[in-house]
């Protein structure tokens, strides 16, 4: 309220008790349209008559407050896909909002208002689908599979916005919506095609869920078109599913100057008036980009009307007013969080145990891990002293980053000698035609290999400066300059445990045979190096699993350009791969007992399943316990393998438990030629195991999976 108002003579869209949308209606019918079209565009000028400040809506909110000073660095999304865990993710997303509303109600306490990534609306998760190892940005996404994308991405959605019955903590965004996954070089004016059964088998799935059920506050439009259309002017996105079939009630944002590119690049428009009013007329509401300045011109041609302007900034009001933006702050109770959460202790603390579930074990020959009874250890590589491997993309900054090298030095004991030298560099060949390290190191009893990719290789177009291509990968094999490093510290006689970070599959090619022990630990935030060392020397058994399929070479992948599904991920691949999807191995062994559903069931009912589940070893350990679906006789273009559910489950040495899970009907559907889902009667396999079915698994030391099969009727 301001200041010389009172109660009698205050505006309606200042009165908390009056309903929010005549709230808006009464706010957007006091705006002139030269107002109401200058509230469309991300940095949206002060309305100073109405006592409307200025407000960006750009935020990010990727795995931590990013681009916005200190804030709590957590693993980077991929890395959190790999605990499987949804109610981690949760409780991450849950910090990350209480650390966005801690910055935000500072910045306005010292200044009056905020700015750029200043604001509550952040723009993330993104739930595109990893489809293939190349793309840059697949680090940000939560890998490759739709039903454990959706999951993951849902629980982001649900801690970031909390659970007020009122007010949302932070409004998030799902991006990028849809059929967006590279290559980063041509984003532009790619024109990704698609049949209707891999959209709505793969590419829309994540994104329904987080409209439907986690009732996500916004959608980004994507760069690219999908079979001829814009997506940030999609009839058949916005207007016939996001509004019409999933009854989306938010608002709707371009990517950035991606409304520039349906005239520059797409030719679907002559000029930007145009491209303007189509993308408002077809849901558009909020642009990140300047194209909007020319809805004027577009209003004077005819092309829209006041009308279309006036719903669209409808929607985005909505939003700010559940943020609580024109409400008394005493009202909201997020208002009161303090500055003091910011990489707070608990914070810290959780994401050490975001990192630590992150972290996959891929190789233990003849268990050289956990590391016990040493004399020396020798640490080198170009990741272990490098900060920058922590943060991943679309990052913040934390004063307490703790590299691989920091934490295995902390974990070390006394008398152990312990050694580092960088050894090789990332990607270039050394200056120096001689090293002292390979014979040095083969020495002592173990090595510790810290090696990989770091964000500079692979992002988004822009930032990774060691990409050729935008941000992409050309090659997904090692660098060649560390894998040879790597060979000749073998040929030295090493025993090598190889720690790797990235945020995308790694094919390894011989490596994986002359390492003795692979850890891959992704960008595992502020406590990465805490973690790692925690899994090395023991103190935790690893129990990540892989949220993508690493290949074994490129040769087996279709082109980087083909949208269709054939060929690609665990679902869809005939070739074995390196590492399979759902992979990872523990300092323990799990045995499974059984799996148990009824015989038959109905055509939309839920199905029933238990699985018995034996921790054999001498250690407590997580398992994530893995359901997957198969039918026998399959129709052309089905999966091979479907994942319907997961549980991660802590089970200490010896112990037996039974685990209780319901199948919700959808989970047993399929989608047919023509985009059409249902679940269909027939007989299918239910395989319950710790990874992706597939006799790769069990030879990588994968537990062997039950399987049972189930008839479904009418």
């Amino acid at each position: 309220m301001q200041p010389d108002q009172t109660p009698s003579t205050r505006p309606l869209f200042l009165d908390p008790a009056q309903p929010l949308a005549d709230r808006v209606a009464d706010l957007v019918g006091r705006m002139t349209l030269e107002e109401k079209l200058g509230q469309l565009v991300f940095n949206a000028p002060a309305i100073a008559r109405l006592g409307i400040p200025a407000y960006n809506w750009w935020g990010e909110a990727l795995h931590g407050i990013a681009r916005n000073g200190r804030a709590t660095v957590f693993p980077q999304a991929i890395g959190m896909a790999a605990t499987w865990d949804p109610n981690l993710i949760e409780r991450v997303a849950s910090a990350i909002g209480d650390e966005g509303r801690a910055k935000y109600h500072a910045t306005l306490r010292r200044y009056g208002e905020t700015g750029h990534y200043q604001g509550l609306t952040f723009w993330s998760p993104n739930v595109n689908i990893f489809r293939d190892p190349r793309w840059g940005r697949g680090q940000e996404t939560w890998g490759e599979d739709p039903y454990l994308t959706g999951e993951l991405g849902a629980a982001f959605v649900r801690g970031l916005q909390g659970d007020d019955p009122r007010y949302l903590k932070a409004a998030a965004c799902a991006k990028h919506y849809a059929v967006h996954s590279g290559p980063e070089s041509k984003r532009h004016a790619f024109d990704a095609q698609v049949s209707p059964r891999d959209l709505h088998t793969t590419y829309l799935p994540a994104f329904k869920k987080l409209v439907t059920e986690a009732k996500v506050e916004a959608v980004m439009g994507a760069y690219n078109r999908i079979n001829g259309e814009a997506c940030c002017a999609s009839e058949l996105l916005l207007v016939d599913i996001l509004r019409g079939e999933w009854d989306f009630q938010g608002h709707v944002v371009s990517d950035c100057w991606a409304l520039n590119d349906l005239h520059t690049t797409h030719g679907l428009t002559a000029d930007g008036a145009e491209s303007a009013a189509l993308a408002v007329k077809r849901g558009c509401d909020l642009e990140c980009g300047q194209t909007f300045e020319h809805l004027g011109a577009a209003l004077e041609r005819g092309l829209l009307d006041e009308i279309d302007i006036d719903r669209a900034v409808t929607r985005i009001y909505t939003t700010r007013f559940k943020l609580g933006m024109f409400d008394p702050q005493e009202q909201v109770p997020f208002s009161a969080i303090p500055e003091s959460v910011i990489n707070s202790d608990a914070h810290r603390q959780l994401a050490y145990a975001a990192a630590l579930k992150s972290v996959v074990l891929l190789k233990n020959a003849n268990n050289i891990l956990p590391l016990r009874d040493l004399r020396s250890l020798y640490v080198l590589g170009p990741t272990a002293a490098n900060a920058e491997v922590l943060m991943g993309n679309y990052y913040g900054v934390s004063e307490s980053l703790t590299t691989l090298i920091e934490g295995i030095v902390a974990r070390t004991p006394e008398g152990v000698r312990l050694e580092y030298r960088p050894g090789t560099l990332l990607l270039h060949v050394p200056a120096s035609p001689s090293t002292w390290t390979t014979m040095a190191a083969a020495r002592s009893d173990v090595v510790i290999a810290c090696m990989g990719l770091s964000p500079q290789m692979e992002g988004e177009e822009g930032d990774a400066i060691e990409s050729p291509v935008n941000g992409d990968r050309v090659d997904i094999g090692l660098p060649a300059v560390q894998a040879d490093y790597l060979r000749l510290l073998k040929s030295n006689g090493a025993r090598l445990v190889l720690v790797l970070t990235g945020g995308s599959a790694i094919a390894l090619g011989d490596i994986a045979d002359l390492a003795d022990a692979i850890l891959f630990v992704w960008y595992p935030g502020q406590e990465g190096g805490a973690a790692v060392a925690d899994v090395l020397f023991g103190a935790a058994s690893p129990s990540g699993k892989l949220p993508l399929t690493f290949p074994a070479s490129l040769d087996q992948l279709p082109l980087f350009e083909e949208y269709n599904m054939a060929g690609r991920t665990y679902r869809y691949a005939s070739e074995a791969p390196l590492y399979p999807f759902g992979f990872g191995l523990s300092y323990t062994r799990f045995i499974y007992r059984s799996i148990q559903t009824p015989d038959e069931i109905k055509a939309g009912a839920p199905l029933t399943v238990q699985v018995k589940l034996t921790n054999a070893g001498a250690v407590d350990a997580e398992e994530v316990v893995q359901l997957y679906l198969s039918k026998l006789e399959p129709a052309p273009g089905d999966p091979f393998y479907t994942l319907v559910g997961f549980e991660r489950m802590a089970l200490a040495a010896g112990e037996t438990r039974t685990l209780d899970f319901t199948l919700s009907p959808d989970r047993l559907a399929t989608v047919d030629d023509a985009g059409k889902v249902a679940v269909r009667p027939g007989a299918y396999r239910l395989i319950a195991g710790g990874s992706s079915p597939g006799l790769r698994s069990t030879a990588l030391g994968a537990a062997t999976p039950v399987e049972t099969t189930i008839n479904v009727i009418q």
